[in-house]
This record gives C-alpha cells, sequence and structure tokens, in this order.
C-alpha cells in the first residue's frame, strides 16, 4: 500500500498580507514602553529637546493605550490615578498639571492634533476647559472616515442604508476596529464622508441612518 507524501507547504511571501492571528493569539494585556519603567519619564525636562522627545513618547503611550482599552473620551482627573500615568510598581506617576501640558502638546500642531479639549460637547483645538476631559485621536475623524470608507467598499455596501446603531454595533462590522465606537466619534467621522460628497445622514438622534454612496 503506497503512501503519498504531503504537498509541500508554499513559501511565505514577506510582501504578502499576514494572516490574523486566531483568537488566541491576541494580547490580552497592555505592554507598554520600555520608558514606563524608568522614573524621570515622569518629570517634564526643561531642557527644550529633551522635552519634545519625552511629549512625543507621553503622546505615543496615551494613544496606543486608548487603543487598546478602546478609549475615545479621557478624563483627566480620572486617568491619573490610573496605570497610564501612575506606575506603582516604581511608585512614580504624572502629575496632573503635566498630564495637562502633554495633552496641550498633542492636541497642538506639533502634536499633530492627537488630541482635542471637550467643553461641553463642543471641541477646540488646543483649548483647556475646567472639566479635563479630552478627545484621544489614535485616529482622527478624517482617518477614520477612510476606514469606514474602506469597509464600505470592500462590503459592498454602497446604496445601502444603515443605521448608526447597525453601523458601529451591528454584527455587520464585528472585527471591525471602528466596532463599538463612541457615538460623537462616530457621528463626527460620518459627517467627513458627508462633506467628501460619500454619505447621506438622514433622521433624528437614535433614529439617525446613513446611505454611502
Amino acid at each position: 500500500m503506497s503512501s503519498k507524501s504531503p504537498a509541500p507547504r508554499p513559501a511565505f511571501d514577506p510582501s504578502g498580507p499576514r494572516p490574523a492571528p486566531p483568537p488566541s493569539a491576541l494580547p490580552s494585556t497592555f505592554n507598554f514602553p520600555r520608558e514606563y519603567a524608568y522614573p524621570p519619564f515622569y518629570s517634564l525636562q526643561p531642557t527644550l529637546l529633551t522635552r519634545s522627545a519625552q511629549l512625543r513618547k507621553w503622546s505615543a503611550l496615551i494613544q496606543s493605550y486608548c487603543r487598546f482599552h478602546r478609549i475615545y473620551r479621557l478624563s483627566l482627573i480620572d486617568a491619573v490615578d490610573t496605570p497610564l500615568f501612575h506606575n506603582a510598581s516604581i511608585k512614580k506617576r504624572l502629575r496632573l498639571e503635566d498630564v495637562r501640558v502633554v495633552v496641550t502638546w498633542m492636541a497642538g500642531e506639533e502634536g499633530g492634533w492627537r488630541a482635542e479639549w471637550v467643553d461641553g460637547g463642543g471641541v477646540g483645538k488646543g483649548k483647556i476647559d475646567g472639566g479635563g476631559a479630552v478627545w484621544v485621536w489614535w485616529r482622527r475623524p478624517e482617518e477614520w472616515a477612510d476606514v469606514i470608507a474602506a469597509w464600505v467598499e470592500e462590503t459592498g455596501q454602497r446604496g445601502v442604508v444603515l443605521t448608526l446603531w447597525e453601523l458601529s454595533q451591528g454584527a455587520g462590522s464585528k472585527g471591525q476596529e471602528f466596532h463599538g465606537m463612541d457615538p460623537e466619534v462616530l457621528q463626527r467621522s460620518l459627517n467627513v464622508l458627508v462633506k467628501r460628497g460619500k454619505a447621506q445622514i438622514f433622521g433624528e438622534e437614535d433614529e439617525q441612518g446613513v446611505k454611502f454612496f
């Protein structure tokens, strides 16, 4: 009785798409950067060049932390006691006033507009408000609009009418980065598509729907 040898596996093409890892392989905990374990990281440096590098690292940490935990709106007063700004293992934390400095930098041109201060439901770039709440843009609304537009193309959703709930919470968008998105962030991102002539929003409040073109 003869046996056939298994067919050879194709060589891995590094330029091709990588398969998505199985659910069990996805990280279950957030990995902090190495700077997180260095005490000087928690004191803003006086030298301009050193501080600029430090602010970039804090910005990258805040963005990646919020992205991992799906945090869109961050209350600084509440967050200052969380692991984001407080490393209990080395007993160091970034003071609230320094957190504000970091976020103000993020909200400006040098910081790439990666944060916006929330002011009673309105948003102003670089504006500090008394509440200490900010939008953290690991993707800005314009970038979210690109992600949603790409999904519309890939899934053949042009001409389809979806409620905003179906778009962000429905089974059809499961596995997409925008699934479970904050409703206000979703609204702002869709408004970008409306201005580009790629979508129309209609209805009121909970009954709002969107049609893609």
